[in-house]
Order: C-alpha cells, then sequence, then structure tokens
C-alpha cells in the first residue's frame, strides 16, 4: 500500500482519537468544577503505527486492504482510574453513550490473564465526519487502575525487548508483581471513601477560592484600593485557617458586595450618559 494510502486510511482514527480525548477531558473537567469526585483520572489515546499494524496483520494472516475491518485495536483509548471500583462506573458510562454503540468487551480483570495483565476493554463503533461523508470505525478502550497500569507498561516494554520470548525468570516476577498490584488495589479500596472525602474537600475550596479571587479582581477596578486590602488581608486569613464553611461563607459575602458595586458602576454610567447628552 502507498504511503498516501496509509495517511487515508488511518486519517479518521486519528480524528476519532483526538475527538474522544476532547470529550472525556471535558467530562474530568465537569466532576471537577462541580467539586464532584471524577471517577476517571486521565484520559490519553494513539493510532497504532504503520509497523505496528503491518505486524500483527501478519501474525493474524490478515490482507491489508482488510485491516480497517478486521483489526479492533487500530484506535485506542486508555481511561485510567484511581479505583477498581471506578471502571464499572466508566464502563456504564461509555455503555450509556449516544455517540458509541458497543461491540465487544472484555473484563481481564475478573478474568486475569495468564501473564498476570489486568484491564477491562471495551470496542466501540464510532462515527466520524470525512470528506467523503460519514465513516463508522471501531475504536478499543481499554480501562484500569493506576496500578494496572504501570504494570501493563513495564510488561509490554519487556514484551518488545524480547520479542515475545521473554525468560521464564522475568516471567515469574512479573507475575509476582501482578499479584502485589492485586493487593495495593485493595488496599486503596478499603480508603477509598477517605480519599474521595478529601478529595472532593479540595477541588471545593479551589473552586471556592477561584471565585473569590475573580470577585476580588472586579472589585479592584471599581472600589477604594483601601477597601480592596481589606478584603484581601480577611481572605488570606480565612483561607490559611482551612475552614471550608467560613471560606464558603467570605465567598457568599463576597458575592453581594461585588453586585453592589457593579450596580453602583451602572448607575453612575447612566448618570454620565444623561448629562453628556443634556451637555450636547
Amino acid at each position: 500500500m502507498e504511503i498516501q494510502l496509509w495517511r487515508e486510511l488511518l486519517d479518521p482514527y486519528e480524528l476519532a482519537v483526538n475527538e474522544i480525548i476532547v470529550k472525556f477531558d471535558h467530562l474530568i473537567k465537569e466532576y471537577r468544577e462541580r467539586g464532584m469526585y471524577s471517577p476517571i483520572e486521565q484520559v490519553s489515546g494513539r493510532v497504532k503505527s504503520i509497523p505496528s499494524l503491518l505486524e500483527k496483520a501478519q501474525k493474524k494472516k490478515i490482507p491489508i486492504e482488510e485491516i480497517d475491518e478486521r483489526i479492533e485495536d487500530l484506535a485506542g483509548i486508555r481511561i485510567i482510574c484511581q479505583f477498581v471500583e471506578d471502571i464499572e462506573t466508566v464502563v456504564k458510562m461509555i455503555r450509556e453513550r449516544a455517540d458509541m454503540r458497543v461491540k465487544r468487551e472484555k473484563d481481564y480483570i475478573s478474568n486475569q490473564k495468564s501473564s498476570g495483565y489486568r484491564s477491562y476493554h471495551i470496542i466501540v463503533y464510532y462515527q466520524v465526519e470525512t470528506l467523503q461523508g460519514p465513516k463508522e470505525i471501531l475504536v478499543e478502550f481499554q480501562i484500569r487502575t493506576l496500578a494496572m497500569n504501570f504494570w501493563a507498561v513495564i510488561e509490554h516494554s519487556l514484551q518488545y525487548k524480547y520479542k515475545r520470548n521473554m525468560p521464564i525468570e522475568i516471567r515469574t516476577r512479573l507475575m509476582e508483581a501482578a499479584n502485589s498490584i492485586i493487593k495495593l488495589d485493595e488496599q486503596m479500596s478499603s480508603v477509598r471513601s477517605e480519599i474521595m472525602e478529601a478529595q472532593n474537600s479540595f477541588q471545593i475550596k479551589a473552586a471556592i477560592v477561584s471565585e473569590i479571587l475573580n470577585n476580588i479582581q472586579n472589585i479592584y477596578r471599581v472600589a477604594n484600593k483601601r477597601e480592596v486590602i481589606k478584603i484581601q488581608d480577611e481572605f488570606y486569613r480565612i483561607y490559611e485557617s482551612n475552614d471550608l464553611e467560613e471560606l464558603r461563607m467570605f465567598s457568599q459575602q463576597l458575592d453581594i458586595i461585588t453586585e453592589g458595586y457593579h450596580a453602583q458602576a451602572i448607575s453612575l454610567s447612566g448618570v454620565e450618559h444623561i448629562y453628556r447628552n443634556n451637555t450636547i
């Protein structure tokens, strides 16, 4: 296949990966802006390289002209979660999306591979718009915890190094590490509620602080500078006290003050407009 034809084949997959990453990054942002815990920690994606495609096609005896129909992971999205419990939440989100249609699911968490690999795979149909019109392609999601991902990245690198002929000693050590990963995920799950509470508190505090700083900036343009300094000093005092409820109340009071200055500015603007019209 000519290079240009490879480009035409891969372009829709590049588009799909880019679109999906933007959509899931926005979901993470929405969760955090609302002060909610996000079941998605990170999202990334890739399109298989031409050498990888050729290697896989050769291994599975797939004709080059059938690659985009028979290779289901040509486009891949990786979603990283903090906890095993989050994986099912993300899986449910994907199943219910209107812009995707599930073709197949592979649960390598409940049914761990013999190598020790654990992850949840979902293959979906996803439609992109191209110059030739709409095109439905296959995209594979890999959903796993941070710990599972660490193990998988290391294992993949070793497989590449040894060309699928990994020494038995290293295989044994990888399996031991995989068992340790299971224990680590179990331990993290046991303190999940405490971690989520702490993270939610941090997100809420960050949102309140952002609102306060935005209001102070707006007030700075119209208020007496001494008044602004007093507001800033009070903010620093409350912030250092780490009292979330007091910080919330301060933000509400600042909203009222900001609205007052805003109304005053509109009123003065109206008076100036009348004055200019009467003097013309």
